[in-house]
């Protein structure tokens, strides 16, 4: 059984950090290309990063550049995004997505974690 387990949201006021995790289960995790995902109440769910499956390769969002840091553990089936700088538009569920090798198969995705950022 798939799984996609986000964790490390909060509240925090703005100019902090937050570090989220998410710890996968149920297929090869090092095989797959992974993601973290927003989404804010009335937005459309965006990119905020990317990894390939080596960990060698990250792209990211222009409004996160500078502030947030993806990163893998293969060895521990985790992926993790460090949130620094944090503003109030960083405000989201964020979302965990494990892209598959072969681009036919289903993507998948976690619950989210709740991340606010407000004074």
């Amino acid at each position: 059984q798939v799984q996609l387990v986000e964790s490390g949201g909060g509240l925090v006021q703005p100019g902090g950090s937050l570090t989220l995790s998410c710890a996968a289960s149920g297929f090869t995790f090092s095989r797959y290309a992974m993601s973290w995902y927003r989404q804010a109440p009335g937005k459309e769910r965006e990119l905020v990063a990317g990894i390939n499956s080596f960990g060698r390769s990250t792209n990211y969002a222009d409004s996160v550049k500078g502030r947030f840091t993806i990163s893998r553990d293969n060895a521990k089936n985790t992926m993790y995004l460090q949130m620094n700088s944090l503003k109030t538009e960083d405000t989201a569920m964020y979302y965990c997505n494990a892209r598959p090798p072969d681009i036919s198969q289903p993507n998948y995705w976690g619950q989210g974690t709740q991340v606010t950022v407000s004074s």
